[in-house]
């Protein structure tokens, strides 16, 4: 397998937790000024070494991958104001090399628990205490929102009036309802127009439309 072009020195542990951290970022929907980083298993152990800490920090600054500044994001996140917290516990029954973050700016406090599963693929498993299932290899649709009747028949006539195709829909709830959180993989990305559409729904809450992370090629995993 021809790897992802990157910083290295590792595809899992540098270029994988760098996508991470761009999934926290627009997950959060601005720049972060606080985040707390919680490593798990193989990411715990030797993320130091592999360079996981300065990768995940510079995904939090939207740094991809290859950028030239990824060696130096600590640095950069200190300048840019970003105050880091950092802590090592068991995340349980996940993949090694998994990371929970809790960021923080303008638009409020988000969590996010994702996995860099080998070759620089990421896949995100919890967003706010919600299941999910995504990989940041697709344009990707959040929608929290009340489990209301019609709900995501709602949202994914939308999405089908903007002549846009869905590659997969999870939708899980805290309650009978209670919130709920819809992510939807589409061919491509809403326009502007149908994400405030969606917005505008009576029954949601807050909205995201995330650009992928991972580059053309890359939607499996090796070792």
């Amino acid at each position: 397998m021809i790897g992802p072009v990157m910083i290295g020195p590792s595809s899992s542990h540098t270029a994988g937790a760098c996508r991470i951290g761009l999934v926290a970022r627009a997950v959060l929907g601005g720049p972060p000024t606080s985040a707390k980083l919680t490593l798990h298993g193989s990411f715990a152990k030797t993320g130091l070494g592999h360079g996981t800490d300065r990768a995940l920090v510079a995904g939090l600054l939207g740094f991809r991958p290859d950028d030239e500044r990824l060696p130096g994001s600590l640095s950069e996140a200190e300048a840019a104001g970003l105050h880091l917290e950092w802590a090592v516990a068991n995340l349980g029954e996940v993949h090694p090399n998994t990371v929970k973050l809790t960021v923080s700016g303008e638009p409020g406090v988000f969590e996010v628990l994702a996995s860099s599963v080998g070759g620089g693929v990421i896949e995100v498993l919890n967003v706010n205490g919600f299941e999910v299932h995504f990989t940041g290899s697709q344009s990707t649709l959040l929608v929290l929102h009340q489990d209301t009747f019609g709900a995501i028949a709602r949202v994914t006539r939308l999405v089908a009036d903007d002549r846009v195709n869905i590659a997969t829909l999870t939708c899980n709830r805290e309650r009978r309802g209670g919130a709920a959180l819809m992510a939807l993989e589409l061919d491509q990305p809403l326009s502007a127009t149908a994400v405030t559409r969606v917005s505008e729904l009576l029954e949601t809450t807050w909205v995201r439309m995330l650009a992928p992370v991972m580059d053309a090629g890359e939607a499996t995993g090796g070792p």
